[in-house]
């Protein structure tokens, strides 16, 4: 039965990949369509593949930094993971973000597992480290946001198209740090929610009992305590973070100037986080909602017309996305089978 649920699961999981990059598909030629593909294909077969292999490079080095992030959070929570034990398990883990729609909701719960099958950890122990190491992630996404935007400003080059985009950065500034909040000061409040949703679903199977989700909800918020006991290593985990943001930002740089394109990086700063709020469409990784987002930044922003940078786009999450799919990959399908 255990077995034929599993199964079911990863068949839901495998059609809603499938629907997902699909519409992103359709979102791409869209977008080749509307701007010319000829203009496109023109402009990437003159990019430098020296600059193409560097941007290659510093995808793998925002992944190896941001796996010493989650090493740093993991051992402040008491879990104690060699670091080249644990980059296999982090490249799992973005491999199954950037092939899930909506991103981190597919990562972060199949990375815990992992943790727990390969630790002494509890599942609920490792989520609360892994859900922290990502929170980190987010400070860096507001400073570089906030530094290219001020860059902007300065300059004067804020074009009005671009408000709906400063409000979603926004948004997510002052919501994720206030949501995050919330749930920590009002646990009881969490618990409640929690409870009252597992309640029914608890009445109608005897494999869930109430005792056992109050138990692993008590699990999850001792770990966060635990690990927000550890100010020294939860500072040297955001450096990590700063680290590994510079070099997730590096590839739009390195592709700019593989097709000669003027993209100054103080702009690259304002345009990696701000295209990143496409993620949200309902496509793994964003694919294809990133790349319309950064074209229309790009156009607006830069005396880039639409062909060159289309290209760009293309090339940058090629370089960064793609590029990091085909290193996670056989990753992912290692890391499965170990756990």
């Amino acid at each position: 039965m255990a077995t034929d649920s599993a199964d079911a699961l990863d068949r839901r999981s495998m059609a809603k990949a499938v629907v997902g990059f699909t519409i992103a598909i359709v979102l791409l030629y869209f977008l080749g369509s509307a701007v010319g593909w000829g203009d496109i294909l023109d402009a990437l077969a003159r990019a430098d593949l020296r600059w193409v292999a560097i941007a290659c490079l510093s995808t793998c080095g925002y992944l190896l930094a941001w796996t010493k992030t989650w090493q740093v959070v993991l051992d402040a929570g008491g879990i104690s993971i060699p670091y080249r034990e644990l980059v296999p398990t982090y490249l799992a883990a973005t491999f199954a973000n950037y092939t899930t729609p909506f991103g981190q909701a597919g990562g972060e719960p199949f990375i815990a597992y992992v943790l727990s099958a390969d630790t002494h950890a509890s599942y609920e122990e490792s989520l609360a480290s892994v859900s922290t190491a990502d929170l980190l992630n987010l400070l860096p996404f507001f400073t570089f946001a906030g530094v290219g935007l001020a860059a902007l400003a300065i300059t004067g080059t804020v074009p009005p198209g671009a408000r709906s985009i400063l409000v979603g950065l926004a948004a997510i500034a002052i919501g994720v740090p206030a949501l995050v909040y919330g749930a920590w000061r009002r646990r009881d409040l969490v618990e409640n929610i929690l409870t009252t949703l597992a309640r029914p679903v608890t009445k109608r199977t005897d494999r869930i009992a109430m005792a056992r989700v109050e138990a692993r909800i008590d699990s999850f918020y001792d770990q966060l305590a635990r690990i927000a006991d550890e100010p020294r290593d939860l500072l040297v985990g955001l450096v990590y973070s700063y680290l590994g943001w510079v070099f997730f930002a590096a590839p739009l740089y390195f592709a700019a100037l593989a097709l000669g394109l003027p993209v100054d990086p103080l702009l690259v700063a304002f345009l990696v986080p701000a295209s990143s709020l496409a993620g949200f469409v309902p496509t793994p990784g964003g694919l294809g909602g990133v790349s319309t987002a950064l074209v229309a930044l790009v156009v607006a922003l830069t005396p880039v017309g639409a062909g060159p940078a289309a290209a760009l786009a293309l090339l940058y999450r090629a370089t960064s996305y793609v590029f990091a799919l085909a290193v996670c990959g056989p990753t992912a399908l290692y890391v499965t089978a170990r756990a």
